[in-house]
């Protein structure tokens, strides 16, 4: 409870959060206070690392020493102009006293695990800032893995392997790559006071100890930590990548306040705990970047989801997992790579006078059918309808040994990947694999749509993509 007239010394979010942990008294620093816009660059910056789910970090009292570095086999990083970056937090508990791990409830394993993965596109104007969460159990394939959720890519490979199932599933060239050991967010909490939050239902995690009612709570240290990562509500890691958003946003406003700005000690903490969670790659301090922040304010930074089209997905492995709408994400991120604005609705494509022309023709794919399930008549369904769409399909369909296919699967011989394409953009969420087959191979899974007809070469879409949902850090604040 506040006494009458007395300052929330928290932040305000829409969600979930955490904390804990207590620094130690911060000196004040000898550095010459910068500009009020030079400070205000650096705790945006500051300010998206913080949580362990954003992005960069200024210098302003801090040293580029305090920033560890990393190998993820960075090869295109860039100092100017729009950049593309991978923010993963993982959970490293090997620098924890027994009596924090057990105020965290994590256990006393020692390791890293993946915990938060978030790609960052900064524009070319420098104006916006575009942050994409993607679920950790994203089923997706890993680079000479195979298929897994996607934050195994870090027990796989480390950074590097990270970066390549990144790179694969969203499409997007990544310049930067940045990693937070999440656990120093209990720090970066405290040195601002700690978090005040508002969640609309009541969150009970034996796991973490979390037990809040519906309402506003003032939360520090550990508790905060715990806010911010339980899974212990309807929609689990969906729900939790919203109040990982409602989080930054939150420690941003409170960043950016005057009480934070004009108070040398807590802005020096408040940095400094950030800068000694990081490490990143390539290793040129973040100073590049952070000069790219420099007019960014809370509106201009935009926080959008992958499109989803399965949230229950059943992996073959026995795992829960969520599958991405696989058109719509590409779409989305085709956008991101363009630098649009994804608040904006695309314009309406129209037919070009020179028609983009089909790299394979339907009527030189061969492809043999086959039913994965035990769907009677689904095998001839499933030919006729590629029949129709100009493809040869040579002979009656077969029947697989495993009659529990979930998922419609596209494969295809080395060498044979655009005419596997090809088919798989007339059926709707197949999943493309190079096998050991002849040509191309459709085998039907129960979760078989109406299959499309294939588009002649300048056909203009029906419609305009519909433009993806987003809010802005703003919105993301609570509001009393």
């Amino acid at each position: 409870m506040r006494e009458p007239g007395e300052e929330d010394g928290g932040v305000l979010v829409g969600g979930d959060a955490y904390g804990g942990v207590r620094l130690p008294p911060t000196p004040r620093p000898r550095r010459p206070v910068r500009s009020a816009k030079a400070r205000r660059r650096n705790v945006i910056v500051a300010g998206l690392l913080s949580t362990g789910i954003l992005v960069t970090t200024g210098v302003v009292w801090a040293t580029p020493r305090q920033i560890g570095t990393v190998d993820a086999g960075v090869t295109a990083p860039k100092s100017q102009g729009a950049e593309n970056i991978l923010l993963v937090g993982v959970d490293k508990r090997d620098d924890l006293t027994r009596q924090q791990q057990n105020q965290l409830k994590l256990g006393r394993e020692s390791g890293q695990r993946t915990d938060t993965m978030m790609v960052i596109h900064l524009s070319e104007d420098h104006q916006r800032v575009t942050v994409v969460s993607l679920p950790r159990d994203t089923w997706t394939t890993i680079p000479g893995k195979g298929d897994h959720k996607i934050n195994s890519a870090y027990q796989f490979g480390g950074p590097k392997l990270t970066m390549q199932a990144v790179r694969a599933a969203t499409g997007l060239e990544i310049n930067r790559y940045i990693e937070v050991n999440i656990l120093g967010f209990i720090d970066v909490v405290d040195s601002l006071g700690g978090v005040t939050v508002c969640t609309p239902i009541p969150i009970n995690d034996p796991k973490t100890g979390l037990n809040l009612p519906a309402g506003t709570h003032q939360l520090q240290g550990a508790q905060a930590l715990g806010y911010a990562r339980t899974r212990a509500t309807a929609r689990s890691d969906l729900d939790r990548i919203d109040r990982q958003q409602q989080v930054i946003s939150a420690l941003l406003n409170r960043a950016l306040s005057a009480d934070t700005l004009a108070n040398p000690a807590k802005l020096a903490a408040f940095v400094n705990s950030t800068l000694s969670t990081v490490k990143v790659d390539p290793d040129d301090g973040l100073i590049g970047l952070a000069t790219q922040l420099r007019d960014v304010s809370l509106d201009d930074v935009r926080f959008a989801d992958v499109p989803l089209a399965n949230v229950d997905f059943k992996a073959p492995t026995g795992e829960s997992a969520v599958l991405w709408d696989r058109p719509a994400a590409r779409d989305m991120f085709r956008r991101i790579d363009a630098d649009e604005d994804l608040a904006k609705p695309e314009p309406t494509r129209t037919a070009t006078p020179t028609p983009v022309k089909t790299v394979v023709p339907p009527e030189s794919v061969t492809v043999k059918v086959m039913n994965g399930t035990l769907i009677t008549g689904l095998g001839a369904r499933t030919k006729s309808a590629l029949v129709a769409s100009g493809f040869k399909v040579p002979g009656e369909p077969g029947n697989t040994a495993k009659k529990d296919n979930k998922k419609t699967l596209v494969r295809y011989a080395a060498g044979q990947e655009a005419a596997a394409r090809l088919v798989a953009s007339v059926i709707p969420g197949a999943e493309l694999r190079e096998a050991d087959v002849k040509d191309v191979e459709v085998i039907a899974g129960s979760d078989q749509p109406k299959i499309k007809k294939l588009k002649q070469p300048g056909t203009p879409s029906a419609k305009p993509t519909a433009t993806p949902t987003t809010k802005t850090a703003m919105e993301n604040i609570c509001k009393k």
